[in-house]
């Protein structure tokens, strides 16, 4: 590991985390699901596999992958929203939030990974 590398997961942790956050704020406050987290989560899992079917070389692995898809995508606030809703009672939430971020993650990062290892 070098600097280089340190500088290039902040930076892209930088830039990852500023978009979530512009993204799930203008989406979570309007549906009955935190469509906010929902859509970094799976846009994250398309654009991971995208990286990773390219076999992207190390240092824009880095930046982009593990800098700005760290930052991007959060998996702690889906679990904490995903517990909201078993505690609310709210359990077609729970399943409906559960079932499109799992399976169509899952769906995603594969067509992503597809799509990616077209630039090899």
């Amino acid at each position: 590991m070098t600097i280089v590398h340190l500088i290039m997961v902040g930076l892209g942790g930088f830039f990852g985390a500023i978009a979530r956050f512009l993204i799930s704020k203008q989406l979570n406050a309007k549906a009955a699901i935190p469509l906010g987290t929902l859509t970094v989560n799976l846009a994250g899992a398309f654009l991971l596999g995208i990286i990773s079917g390219a076999k992207a070389d190390p240092t824009t692995a880095l930046l982009l992958g593990t800098g700005f898809m760290g930052a991007f995508t959060t998996f702690s606030t889906l679990k904490l929203e995903m517990l909201q809703f078993l505690l609310k009672k709210q359990k077609w939430q729970f399943y409906l939030y559960t079932f499109l971020t799992y399976i169509i993650g899952i769906f995603l990062a594969y067509l992503g990974y597809l799509l990616g290892s077209q630039f090899q």
